[in-house]
C-alpha cells in the first residue's frame, strides 16, 4: 500500500540556547496533536545533525571573529540508505535566499541529496564538501558514472558572526553529516543559525519531499 508521507523542513530561529516552552505547553490551542519528539525527526527516517562554531568575544573583526555559525544537515532517509531520492519540491520566502541544486530538484523532481544550510558565504565549501562525501562513502553504490547537485541553502549571521572569515571549513561539514540522528534534536542556537536575528519565521527553507512506503 502506498502511503505519501509529506515533509516540511522548516529551520526556526530562536535566541535561546535552553529549550523554552512551547505554545501548547502555555495553553495555546493548535489543530492536531504532535508527534513523539515534535520535529521533523518524528518521520520516520529522517536524521538532523549539526557542527556548531563559536570562538571569540566582542567587537567583529574581519579574518578574527567572534564565529558564531556552523552547518546543519537533513537527510530526508537517514545516512545509511545513501542515494534514495524523495519527490521534492523548493520554494523561497524572500527573494535574496541562495539554493543550489534547485534546478535539478525543479527538471526531475527528486530531491537525491541531503539537505545542508550553513552561513552565506560559505555554501561553496559546503557543496564541495558534501560531493567529497559521497565519493568518499560510495553514495551512488557502485554507480561508476554519476553526477549529482547537493542542496545547499543559506542564511545570512554576519551581524554576530565574522562572515568574511570563512570559517566553515570540510571538517565541519563532516561532523553536521556525522552527527545526523533520527529522534529527539537539538533546537535554539545549534548549528548555522544561532547568529541569525530572531525574526518570527527569519529564515525558512521549505522542501516537500513526498515518499512512498
Amino acid at each position: 500500500m502506498k502511503q505519501v508521507l509529506p515533509l516540511i523542513a522548516l529551520l526556526i530561529i530562536s535566541i535561546s540556547h535552553a529549550q523554552k516552552p512551547r505554545a501548547r505547553d502555555l495553553g495555546i490551542p493548535f489543530v492536531g496533536e504532535p508527534g513523539k519528539f515534535n520535529a521533523i525527526t518524528d518521520v520516520k527516517g529522517v536524521e538532523v545533525g549539526y557542527s556548531t562554531l563559536i570562538s571569540g568575544e566582542g567587537e567583529n573583526i574581519l579574518g578574527k571573529g567572534p564565529v558564531r555559525t556552523g552547518v546543519t544537515a537533513i537527510f530526508p532517509r537517514g545516512k545509511a540508505k545513501k542515494f534514495s531520492p524523495v519527490y521534492a519540491n523548493w520554494h523561497s520566502l524572500n527573494g535574496n535566499g541562495e539554493m543550489t541544486g534547485t534546478t535539478w530538484v525543479t527538471e526531475s523532481g527528486f530531491l537525491e541529496t541531503p539537505i545542508m544550510i550553513t552561513n552565506t558565504n560559505s555554501v561553496g565549501v559546503v557543496r564541495d564538501a558534501v560531493l567529497k562525501w559521497f565519493v568518499d562513502t560510495d553514495w551512488y553504490r557502485g554507480e561508476e558514472w554519476w553526477y549529482t547537485y547537493p542542496v545547499v541553502a543559506e542564511t545570512y549571521d554576519g551581524f554576530l558572526n565574522d562572515v568574511y572569515g570563512f570559517h566553515v571549513k570540510e571538517e565541519h561539514v563532516l561532523e553536521a553529516i556525522n552527527n545526523a540522528s533520527s529522534g529527539k534534536i537539538a533546537e535554539g542556537n545549534v548549528g548555522v543559525v544561532q547568529a541569525c536575528s530572531p525574526w518570527d519565521l527569519k529564515e525558512v527553507l521549505v522542501l516537500l519531499p513526498g515518499f512512498f512506503k
